[in-house]
Order: C-alpha cells, then sequence, then structure tokens
C-alpha cells in the first residue's frame, strides 16, 4: 500500500481516508521499510497534508496506542504541536495546573523536547513527578488527583517503526502534528497550539472528525503555539460540530502587553524555577500569559462562559495556591509505592 501512495502522491493526488488508514496501519505494523517511510513522509509533505488524510493516519494511530481508560465524558488535554522555535518555558503544561486547580480533569499528553531545550515531560520530571508511570496508574492519576501525564513513548509502542525515518529526514513531518491528535485518554476537550497559522482549519477539521466536543486551536500572531500576550492570537473553535474563526488580544482580557523575552525559558531547571514562581503567586506576564492559556482550557472544558470567565478561574486556582497544591499532589501520587 505505501508503494503505490507514494507514487499517487508524487503525482499530486490526494490519499482518501481509507488510504490513508491503511498506510498508517503498514507503518505501525513494521510492514514498511525505513526507506519507504521516509520517501512516503517526503512526497506527503510536499504535495501538503489534508484534513482527510490527517484524520485517517490519526484514526489508525488512536488503534495502536496504549489506551488509559478514564470513566469521564469531559476529559481536557493542554497538548499543542511545539516546534514554534520561541524558547518559551512551558506555558501550557503549568497551564494544566491552573486548569486542574479550578476543576478541570486533565489528561495532559506530552513528550520530551522538540524544538525547545525542555519539553513537558523534562520539565515535571524536573519538578519531581514521575513520568514512567503504567497507564492503570495514569487513569487513576487523573481520577484521584484530577491531572495525570500521558507519556507519549509509553503509550505510543508501535510508533518505534517511524522513528529511523523521522530521525534520517531531520524536519517537521505529518507525525509532528499527529500527537495532540492521538491522546491514549481520547480527550474530548482541546485547546491546541499549532506552530502555524495555515494548521488552524486543518486541525479544526480534523478535530471534528475525531468526534472532539470542544476544542480551540490557536496560534499567536508573534509565532507562538500558545494563546499570546505579545501579539494577537487567532482562534479557530470547534464546538458541536460548528467551526468558526475569529482573533483575540492581550487587551481584550486587560492583560498589558508583554514582550517576547519576558516568556523565555531555558532547560529544565530554569523551566521548573519559573513554573514554580508562578504556581507561587508571583505576578507578572509569564503569570499572566499561563492564567490566560489556562481560562482558554476552562472554556474549552465547558467549565467557564467564556475565555474571559476561564480567565478568572484559573487566576483564583493560582492566587488562592489550589494550582501550586495539584501539582504537589501529583508528585506524591506519582512517586508513591505501587
Amino acid at each position: 500500500m505505501i508503494s503505490e501512495s507514494i507514487v499517487k502522491l508524487k503525482r499530486r493526488e490526494d490519499l482518501d481516508i481509507n488510504e490513508a488508514k491503511a498506510v498508517m496501519e503498514e507503518i505501525l505494523k513494521g510492514g514498511a521499510s525505513t526507506e519507504s517511510i521516509k520517501d512516503f513522509l517526503m512526497a506527503l509533505k510536499d504535495k501538503g497534508e489534508t484534513v482527510g488524510e490527517i484524520t485517517g493516519f490519526a484514526r489508525t494511530m488512536r488503534l495502536h496506542v496504549t489506551r488509559v481508560n478514564v470513566p469521564f465524558d469531559g476529559l481536557l488535554d493542554t497538548c499543542g504541536t511545539g516546534g514554534d522555535n520561541s524558547d518559551t518555558f512551558n506555558i501550557s503544561t503549568v497551564a494544566a495546573f491552573a486548569a486542574c486547580g479550578a476543576g478541570a480533569k486533565v489528561a495532559k499528553h506530552g513528550n520530551r523536547s522538540v524544538s525547545s531545550r525542555c519539553g513537558s515531560a523534562d520539565l515535571l520530571k524536573e519538578l519531581g513527578v514521575n513520568i514512567e508511570l503504567s497507564p492503570d496508574k495514569v487513569a487513576e492519576s487523573i481520577a484521584s488527583v484530577g491531572i495525570g501525564f500521558l507519556f507519549a513513548p509509553l503509550l505510543h509502542p508501535a510508533m518505534k517503526y517511524a522513528i529511523p525515518a523521522r530521525k534520517a529526514i531531520g524536519k517537521r513531518t505529518v507525525f509532528n502534528i499527529l500527537g495532540p491528535l492521538t491522546n491514549p485518554a481520547y480527550a474530548k476537550h482541546q485547546l491546541l497550539g499549532v506552530y502555524d497559522a495555515a494548521l488552524l482549519e486543518v486541525f479544526a477539521g480534523v478535530l471534528d472528525n475525531l468526534e472532539t466536543k470542544h476544542a480551540l486551536i490557536v496560534h499567536g500572531r508573534d509565532g507562538l503555539d500558545e494563546m499570546t500576550i505579545t501579539a494577537e492570537t487567532d482562534i479557530c473553535e470547534l464546538k458541536g460540530g460548528n467551526i468558526k474563526k475569529y482573533v483575540v488580544s492581550p487587551e481584550d482580557f486587560s492583560i498589558s502587553r508583554a514582550r517576547p523575552e519576558d516568556l523565555r525559558g531555558g532547560e529544565a531547571s530554569e523551566n521548573a524555577g519559573i513554573a514554580n514562581r508562578i504556581l507561587e503567586g508571583e505576578e507578572g506576564a509569564a503569570s499572566d500569559i499561563v492564567a490566560l492559556n489556562a481560562g482558554a482550557a476552562l472554556y474549552a472544558a465547558d467549565l467557564a462562559e467564556d475565555i474571559k470567565e476561564g480567565l478568572e478561574m484559573a487566576r483564583r486556582s493560582i492566587k488562592s495556591g489550589k494550582a501550586l497544591a495539584k501539582l504537589n499532589e501529583l508528585i506524591k501520587f506519582t512517586n508513591s509505592p505501587l
């Protein structure tokens, strides 16, 4: 199947959903060579991925994940694409704790660093969270603490067949955008930042096909794959099968515009310090951007009427110490005897 698909893609022809599913099945079962996977990924990249193709890939990947079974329909994920090369601290990861402290049940999907010096897994490990838990323990963490970390390498074992080809290419491929679409707990609510505004409507279409209930797909005009406070943010909102696009600015939320350097991160130890200071209540640009993203996440989780209300809930979560308490609970839970 992969050989025929490569020929088709090189003719600039799109694959239908079933063809995309079949190719991904072949890759994830170890039936395709590294060279053919590489050729396929590059031909797809050159043509440009469609909503149908990404939907097919994501559906098949979801069948191959190690499921994290949580008997709760309102799960939230704040996993973005990464790859914005902005060198910010881990905004969406810290925002997950603020959202959790305000009542969200968070299935935080993530990995080690992709484009920055510190990925969500690197940060949590530095903070003292044990990220290498069994799927059942992660589910228990979400149920009892309100948040769990879904460490991608442990829960996507079949991805090992694509790693050599991805390393050989050394550039972004469709796999970079499939991560946020393949949450092993099947979270139906998402705040999803993308590194390119051209992906906003693509992701909305794919998430709609995957029966996501409410998602905000966001891209900052400063290049961030987050809701930003240094510029406007483009948003594509999927809610109940309807998709709408709009633009917001920091001023819409009475937030002072920041400079990009105010949001810079570094190595895991530096980002852990930033995270702790925010959760301990230190005010400023870093806290503002975390509260805004947590607010958007709470709206996506249908716990707030709009982003503004979500922002106020997130600020209270941080100020009251509830967000920090959730981090400490997660550290304690993940390091307790199995």
